[in-house]
């Protein structure tokens, strides 16, 4: 239960040092407060751009910059690299034969951060 994720939806990663809106690139999905729904599957660099600096261990790029900088955590540009859609989706509502997003649903990057929701881009409508 949660409510379903609309365009603008805020989020968070809990490596990155910035949220980021979600982008849904596909326009004709049905709305939600006249917003376009978004779904399990807008997951990819073109709906999750970046969270400003990332700060984790795991990403080559930070490592390399921390260890040039002899140990002390040097955080570098956010590129996320999510292997896999949301989860969990909405059981029952579906949008365009995908589950629809919802604001409990999170995915992770590769680098090791966990993306969350934490606005749904919308307040009025719910699921179950």
């Amino acid at each position: 239960m949660g409510n379903f994720v609309t365009m603008g939806a805020m989020l968070q990663c809990n490596q990155g040092m910035a949220p980021c809106s979600l982008i849904v690139t596909v326009p004709l999905r049905p709305k939600c407060m006249n917003m376009l729904m978004a779904t399990t599957m807008d997951f990819t660099p073109a709906n999750i751009p970046t969270f400003g600096m990332c700060r984790s261990m795991a990403n080559p790029t930070v490592s390399a910059a921390t260890s040039a900088a002899m140990g002390v955590l040097t955080p570098m540009p956010c590129v996320p690299v999510i292997p896999a859609p949301w989860a969990p989706g909405s059981a029952m509502v579906k949008v365009m034969n995908m589950p629809a997003l919802t604001n409990n649903s999170k995915c992770m990057c590769t680098w090791g951060g966990q993306i969350s929701i934490t606005s749904p881009g919308n307040t009025m409508v719910s699921g179950k």
